[in-house]
Order: structure tokens, then C-alpha cells, then sequence
């Protein structure tokens, strides 16, 4: 029998996972774990409302921290690195848009996880637990601030898992709250006395920090989730390097030139065109030396009309991608 694991994951475990660089390895592995009904993600209406009311300042600052970071690397190298260092610059600052662009994408896949978790709505039970909770000061009620939103927390997750049947199912409450949570002035891994109960077997477990999410998913899923994570590192697309997308632009550049003054030979040669001859045999030389560097006519001339505009496409492509507009096709 398969069983299930059920997280609650505060939403400040979600906004720092979807600022981490490696964040996919654990978000791809959670949305296939779903998908396969191994992995339940309780989500409390008010852990969706909050993820969302904070996206846009998080996602701003995630892409915002990288091209500061940027910059200021930028200005030491151009003041203590020298012309030696201008091409290994460039290339970060190519790669800038892509780390930030990464970021953005853990943001929108943990929207979507929290849209399709098992919606959690407080009702008459969980709000009374919570006013007992705060007349008797137990945490997250054992601060001087309003905590209602945190015992909101505790209470629909003591409440989920003491309705639902515990044979197939086991429970994790993950957060990086360690005030309102966690053992005071000691292990934040462990939780507060005031909640140890809830979490006193092997069926609830408490989590700290993003490591302790991925502890829960290792503990629970083992080499499963080991060979997600892996798979998903290595699957993660690597950026062309700028010289690579440089040096692409030039070989398309130099195709369809060599292409297009072939044909601009032929007139030439049937009397179409008049040329001077010394730059007839300049254009010669030039074409003969393209020829020699991508191995032949054979691999320069297109075979029809279809690979034609193919190259073409390749080259406005390239383009684009260093600066120029669409359909910029000058050679």
C-alpha cells in the first residue's frame, strides 16, 4: 500500500524556495510526486492569498539582486580587470536575463502547485481552537504580536489530520517561522513545547527551512526523489555563451553572403552584371576563403527554397537575440 505524504508548507518556505537558483530540483520532483498521488500539498486559502500578495515585491527583488550583482562586478572589472577581461564579461552580462528569467519561473510553478493543492477554508471548530489557543498563550500566541494568521496554521493542519484516515497517510508541517514555531532559544528543527504533541510520531513531523523540506521529501520518497532532483539538474537547459551566439551570426552572415554573391557571379559570368575585375577577384578570394572554412560549397549553397529561407530565419534569429530588430537580414 502506498502512502501518501500530506505537507503544509508556510508560505515563507515557498517564497524562499522560489528564490533559490536550485529551487527546480525540489519543485519539479513535488509537481511529478503530485501528479502520481503520492504527494498531498495542503494550502490554507490565507498561505495562497500571502504567496501571491508578496510575488510581485519577491520576484522584483530576486531579479533585481541579480543585475546589481552585476553591475558592481561590472565596475571591478573595468576598473582593476582590464581589456583582457571585456569578453568574460560580456558573457555574464549575456547570461544576466536567463538566472533572472529562472527565478521568475519558480515563482509562476509554486503558483501553480498552491492552485491545485487540496484547499484548506477555516470553519467554526478552527476558529474557536484558535481563540482558546490566544486566551491561554500557547504558541504561536506566546509573543506580544497578532498571531491569528500562524494559529490559523496550526489549527487546520491538527484538524486535517485528525480527520482523515492516518493508515495511508503521513503529515508534515514545514516553515522557516522559527519565532512563532519553533523551540525558543534552542534546535529550530524542533518544535515549539506547545505543539510538540502534535508532532510526537512517526505520522507528523515538523520541518525547518527549505532543508527541511527537502528532508521530508528524501525521508519519504528516497531514491524517488533523489533520481527527480538528479534528472532535473541535468535536464536544466544551459544558455548558449555569448561567443557561441557570436560565432553562430558570423557562420550564418558568411553563408548567405557566399550564397548571394554566387548567384550575383552567375549574372557576372552570363553578362547580366558588369563588374571591375579587381573586385571581381577580391569577391573570389573572399568566397573562396569562406568555402575553405566551412569544408565546401556543398555545405554553404542551400539545397532549395525551404533551406534558403531556413538560413535566413537562423540569421534574423540571431540577431535578435544580440540587439538588432526582427528581419534584419543585411549582409
Amino acid at each position: 500500500m502506498s502512502i501518501m505524504l500530506s505537507l503544509l508548507i508556510d508560505t515563507s518556505i515557498w517564497l524562499d524556495l522560489a528564490k533559490r537558483p536550485d529551487g527546480q530540483q525540489i519543485i519539479v520532483p513535488m509537481r511529478l510526486f503530485v501528479h502520481w498521488n503520492r504527494l498531498e500539498l495542503l494550502v490554507p486559502s490565507l498561505i495562497f492569498d500571502e504567496f501571491e500578495r508578496n510575488r510581485p515585491r519577491a520576484e522584483a527583488a530576486a531579479t533585481s539582486s541579480v543585475r546589481e550583482r552585476f553591475r558592481l562586478l561590472k565596475k571591478d572589472v573595468q576598473e582593476y580587470g582590464g581589456d583582457a577581461t571585456q569578453q568574460w564579461l560580456d558573457e555574464i552580462r549575456h547570461q544576466v536575463p536567463y538566472v533572472a528569467a529562472r527565478s521568475l519561473q519558480n515563482f509562476s510553478e509554486i503558483a501553480d502547485l498552491l492552485r491545485n493543492g487540496r484547499q484548506l477554508e477555516p470553519e467554526a471548530g478552527e476558529y474557536q481552537a484558535v481563540v482558546e489557543r490566544s486566551l491561554e498563550k500557547r504558541a504561536p500566541f506566546h509573543l506580544h504580536k497578532n498571531s491569528v494568521a500562524d494559529a490559523l496554521l496550526i489549527e487546520l493542519y491538527k484538524s486535517t489530520f485528525s480527520r482523515t484516515d492516518r493508515r495511508d497517510h503521513k503529515f508534515g508541517f514545514v516553515t522557516s517561522n522559527y519565532h512563532d514555531f519553533s523551540a525558543p532559544n534552542g534546535d529550530r528543527r524542533q518544535p515549539h513545547p506547545d505543539l510538540v504533541s502534535l508532532f510526537d510520531s512517526e505520522r507528523s513531523k515538523y520541518f525547518y527551512d527549505v532543508d527541511g523540506l527537502n528532508a521530508a521529501l528524501l525521508e519519504h520518497f528516497g531514491e524517488d526523489f533523489t533520481r527527480e532532483a538528479e534528472q532535473t539538474e541535468a535536464v536544466q537547459p544551459e544558455a548558449r555563451s555569448f561567443k557561441e551566439i557570436v560565432d553562430a551570426e558570423k557562420e550564418y552572415f558568411d553563408k548567405i553572403w557566399y550564397a548571394r554573391r554566387a548567384m550575383w557571379d552567375a549574372d557576372v559570368s552570363e553578362g547580366e552584371q558588369e563588374l571591375h575585375p579587381t573586385v571581381m577577384q577580391r569577391v573570389r578570394a573572399t568566397m573562396q576563403s569562406i568555402a575553405e572554412r566551412y569544408g565546401g560549397e556543398d555545405n554553404i549553397l542551400p539545397a532549395d527554397d525551404w533551406q534558403w529561407g531556413y538560413m535566413h530565419g537562423k540569421l534574423s534569429a540571431l540577431r535578435w537575440v544580440l540587439g538588432d530588430e526582427w528581419d534584419f537580414l543585411d549582409t
